[in-house]
């Protein structure tokens, strides 16, 4: 097999201690094995930590960072970058798992076609692992599509270092990985998308994607905060721009998803 380098595998863990070692067995049972797996845990009050240990102490690929107090998921996943040695940054949160293929694959994909960002599609289950639906990506997106929607998958994407050097998300508590992707497309012009199934999410209660109220605040925040555009525009973009997107994708999604 060839190989493109070492792929730093970025983990936020959260009171994951029911999935992470799920996550934890896709990552060893890929069929590229040239990575790192840094986990950063956001001062979990279940016994996540002491699961991730136990396979750290097993292999040394695995590295456990530990949080003081709670500060969010961009927060642990910069940290994680922080450490990276790798010369690629792929993400997989701790509820989150991939198929054994995803990293050769996506990798050769990433490599032959010179691409700085990738992402692949992905199936969607909820807490008790059975399947609820299917996300099929774009094959390209740019600014303003991306703009509209953040059709990046954060549990698929993988950037490269060598092209981009390293990028940071926001320290934002929600939809801190689509203001990476909007920060690195803007270099990149596109990102590309490898339409294969190759990576599962765990649709949990409490997730931006489970609460709509948070997802609409989070998104505003997006437009407004971050892209820094005005009051009226950033609602001009969430009712008029995103809003419409948002509910023809979901019905397109459970169509694709039932045929």
């Amino acid at each position: 097999m060839k190989d493109y380098g070492l792929v730093s595998i970025i983990t936020a863990s959260y009171n994951s201690s029911c999935f992470i070692a799920k996550t934890i067995e896709s990552i060893l049972s890929q069929t590229y094995q040239h990575w790192e797996l840094l986990i950063t845990d956001d001062a979990s009050t279940d016994n996540s930590v002491s699961v991730i240990e136990k396979y750290a102490q097993k292999d040394s690929r695995i590295k456990i960072f530990k949080m003081e107090k709670n500060k969010g998921a961009g927060v642990c996943r910069n940290n994680s970058i922080k450490e990276a040695q790798g010369r690629f940054i792929a993400f997989c949160d701790s509820d989150d798992y991939w198929e054994p293929e995803k990293l050769e694959k996506q990798l050769s994909f990433m490599v032959q076609n010179q691409f700085e960002l990738t992402y692949t599609s992905y199936n969607v289950i909820n807490e008790q692992g059975e399947k609820i639906g299917r996300i099929k990506c774009k094959k390209r997106i740019s600014y303003k599509s991306l703009l509209q929607d953040n059709g990046i998958g954060c549990l698929t994407a993988i950037y490269d270092t060598l092209k981009l050097g390293k990028c940071y998300m926001p320290a934002m508590r929600k939809r801190q990985d689509w203001c990476l992707w909007l920060f690195i497309i803007k270099k990149t012009k596109y990102a590309y998308g490898l339409p294969e199934y190759l990576a599962i999410y765990r649709k949990r209660k409490g997730s931006v994607s489970f609460n709509k109220i948070e997802m609409l605040k989070y998104n505003y925040r997006v437009y407004r905060e971050f892209e820094g555009y005005g009051d009226f525009i950033s609602f001009f973009l969430l009712f008029t721009y995103f809003l419409p997107y948002y509910f023809y994708k979901r019905v397109k999604d459970k169509i694709l998803f039932h045929f």
